[in-house]
């Protein structure tokens, strides 16, 4: 029997707007006044920002010499089994299934309920509803095939990008019209660089799930090299836009202040009807993120579940659609159970930012420990491309992905436990399996 696997169909521009619709999401809207919080000149905001694009440039090289050399449909889950053994590999395929995906599916999808019941009222638990419908929505969109699944992410990144190109039109409207800031320079005393660095992170994660098309790109060398650069090219260029765009018009304090500043920026430039098409795009870029994940997700999904139990629904590739369907389906199921949690906690967006943020900067340091390891497990693997200056700036990500993860854990201390007894819960399961494999 002929085993259904990934083609190489791929081009690096669909990798490519995966990176950007990974990425520019809710970060952006939601963090940037509360990076603005944290540091008292507009200046430092700026370097926040491009030191994150910068150190985010860091780990797409640890992650390109890790596609381009071990190519396949689970992306890091796959380097950290090559690396680390399968045991760790399953964790973290479980973490993505569990926490990381799931739960940054449910947290956009509040995103989308929460900016479209600003324009239309609901009702209390309308944000819950609209979150769990469009979850459902996107499955069936994506059942449909990867070519369409895809297609899609290209035609909601180029609204996104439309709707940051915006803010800087609005803010250069500003400028040439010689109308001071909204609000004067914020009077914070001293600079809180971790707090502000973890939200800056926060908006820059998920670039590393365009990895899991490294085994479909039609350029198996420098495909997947190139989707990552130029996705976080284009991500950094466009929030430097963004936060010079929010501090023009409403000023660093008045930035700090702000619960929606882009919806808040169109108002004052051009008023109510701008504001409601800058809603528009917010909900947007939610939908445009989640799209993202239901495409990288179930591929890790799919391939953890091959490696484990080849007779499992989850490890078959529907050949016909291009898609892992049955991946696909339990992927929106979970996602669905934790968007019922958060409306239960009342806390929505917050709660799953609690829930996911450790989990995922514990396995973006090992994945970047991965490069060193593979290095010196498999010398002789074909690397097309190897990261420049080897190891400094390999170390220099697993550093960095470490300090995020103890930010993570001291910024949401009680929260982060939800989502590492979840991670507790996948090594359990392990255990059992294995015992039940060796009776």
């Amino acid at each position: 029997m002929i085993v259904a696997t990934p083609e190489r169909r791929l081009g690096a521009r669909h990798a490519a707007a995966l990176c950007v619709g990974m990425v520019i999401g809710a970060g952006i809207f939601k963090t940037s006044p509360m990076v603005a919080q944290s540091l008292p000149e507009a200046w430092q905001l700026y370097v926040a920002w491009a030191l994150g694009g910068v150190l985010s440039f860091v780990g797409a090289l640890c992650f390109a010499e890790l596609a381009s050399a071990f190519p396949d449909a689970g992306g890091d889950y796959h380097f950290l089994r090559r690396a680390f053994g399968p045991r760790l590999g399953w964790l973290f395929a479980w973490s993505r299934f569990a926490v990381i995906h799931t739960g940054s599916m449910a947290l956009l999808g509040f995103v989308f309920g929460d900016y479209l019941t600003q324009v239309v009222d609901l009702g209390p638990q309308a944000s819950a509803w609209l979150a769990a419908g469009l979850i459902v929505v996107l499955t069936a969109l994506n059942l449909m095939g990867v070519q369409v699944g895809l297609g899609t992410q290209l035609g909601l990144m180029t609204l996104v990008i439309s709707g940051l190109l915006l803010l800087g039109g609005g803010a250069a409207a500003q400028q040439v019209a010689g109308l001071p800031p909204a609000a004067p320079a914020a009077a914070t005393a001293t600079a809180d660089w971790g707090t502000a660095m973890v939200f800056v992170f926060l908006a820059y994660g998920g670039w590393s799930d365009a990895a899991t098309l490294s085994a479909e790109m039609r350029d198996a060398r420098r495909g997947i090299q190139r989707a990552l650069l130029w996705g976080l090219a284009i991500v950094m260029a466009l929030y430097l836009l963004a936060n010079w765009a929010y501090v023009s018009v409403l000023g660093l304090s008045g930035l700090a202040r702000s619960e929606a500043p882009a919806a808040e920026l169109m108002r004052i430039v051009w008023g109510r009807g701008a504001e409601l098409v800058m809603v528009g795009v917010v909900t947007l870029t939610a939908l445009s993120v989640m799209n993202a994940i239901l495409i990288a997700g179930p591929r890790t999904t799919y391939a953890a579940a091959r490696d484990l139990a080849a007779e499992w629904q989850l490890s078959q590739w529907n050949a016909r659609r291009g898609t892992p369907s049955a991946a696909v389906v339990a992927t929106s199921a979970v996602a669905l159970l934790l968007v019922a949690f958060g409306a239960l906690t009342r806390g929505g967006f917050s709660t799953m930012v609690d829930y996911l943020s450790p989990v995922y900067w514990a396995f973006l340091t090992l994945s970047g420990a991965a490069v060193i390891q593979l290095r010196r497990r498999e010398p002789d693997a074909p690397r097309p491309f190897r990261v420049p200056l080897y190891p400094w700036l390999p170390l220099l990500f697993c550093t960095c992905s470490a300090y995020l993860l103890w930010s993570s854990v001291v910024y949401v201390k009680a929260g982060a436990l939800v989502g590492l007894g979840v991670l507790a819960g996948g090594a359990l399961l392990l255990w059992l399996l294995e015992r039940k494999a060796a009776s």
